[in-house]
């Protein structure tokens, strides 16, 4: 991903993307915590936010509430979200942690962190949580590496929902 580009203005863990810049996301798949199939690639044309998370994590715990705020406001424009859940004892504990906190969206079950390693480059399978912009081409608009609030989130979307 390059950096030298990127919009990493007052916070370094947070990059946007210039459209001539940005790379193809990698082919996401599998099943989600209901056990539904999923992948990136059903959303095509869609603007599609990917949240890694886990329910041990303190700062998923944090975020969780701005990430489902965001999802509600946003779908209708087109704005897909999908969870990674990635190292989590059991799929229980992550339903668990979805049920706490009102989670509607889907979440690949990704115990073992297979999913998460296609983002090599772009995000480090060690960040929990990180959120990826995928715009509506299936190119990556934006990452962040750390909990967001509900404004750094928009901050990172809304300009891709500006886009043509």
């Amino acid at each position: 991903m390059p950096s030298d580009k990127a919009d990493t203005a007052a916070d370094p863990q947070l990059v946007r993307i210039p459209g001539a810049d940005r790379e193809s996301a990698p082919a996401v798949r599998g099943e989600t915590l209901t056990g539904e199939k999923v992948a990136l690639a059903d959303h095509r044309g869609k603007i599609v936010v990917i949240n890694v998370w886990g329910s041990w994590c303190a700062p998923c715990r944090a975020e969780a509430p701005y990430l489902q705020k965001v999802y509600e406001d946003n779908h209708k424009q087109g704005v897909q979200f999908l969870g990674i859940n990635t190292r989590d004892a059991s799929k229980s504990n992550a339903r668990n942690f979805e049920k706490e906190y009102g989670i509607t969206y889907p979440s690949l079950w990704d115990p073992t962190g297979r999913e998460l390693l296609k983002f090599k480059g772009t995000v480090s399978p060690s960040a929990i949580p990180s959120t990826v912009v995928i715009d509506r081409e299936g190119r990556i608009a934006a990452r962040a590496l750390k909990a967001l609030s509900e404004a750094e989130l928009r901050k990172l979307i809304d300009p891709v929902l500006k886009e043509g």
